[in-house]
């Protein structure tokens, strides 16, 4: 599979995760071992970076400035859109950034909003992604089923690349 860096693949990944929002990021623990939570994406404009919002004190902070280097996945199973993103994760502390990124969900876990002094930013550099984009209605799959017994070939999986930014 060749990676793609042309701009209608880079939008296809930004189209594939909008509606997802909640990303499984992982980062590298002190023992070496990977550990991964869910993340609402805070994304406004995308620039080639995705942002997140975390507790200043979290051990999560810890890992990224430890080991900067995050995936990110996310999953729409009733579309069957499935992203993988690598990157780089900086934590940054800006009231500013804060506030234009803030949406009013937020105040679940920071109750004080935006101008909280423990909220910290993380800010994933996107570098390369991956993406399935599985055909989702019923009578594809069925039809997909119904070939692979007939036939014993698996059917067209959908469309899958990689794209670097």
């Amino acid at each position: 599979m060749d990676t793609r860096t042309d701009q209608a693949a880079k939008d296809k990944v930004l189209d594939l995760i909008k509606d997802a929002r909640i990303a499984m990021m992982a980062t590298r623990g002190d023992d070496g071992r990977q550990h991964a939570r869910p993340m609402g994406t805070n994304t406004v404009n995308f620039d080639g970076h995705l942002w997140f919002f975390s507790d200043a004190d979290s051990p999560k902070i810890a890992e990224i400035r430890r080991d900067p280097q995050v995936l990110l996945t996310y999953s729409d199973e009733n579309k069957q859109h499935y992203v993988s993103i690598a990157g780089t994760a900086e934590v940054v502390q800006d009231a500013a950034k804060a506030k234009e990124l803030w949406t009013e969900g937020l105040r679940v876990w920071f109750p004080k909003g935006a101008e909280d002094p423990e909220i910290a930013l993380i800010k994933v550099k996107v570098e390369i992604a991956e993406y399935w984009d599985s055909p989702s209605s019923t009578m594809l799959y069925a039809y997909g089923y119904v070939k692979a017994v007939t036939t014993g070939e698996r059917p067209n999986g959908g469309e899958n690349a990689t794209v670097r930014f």
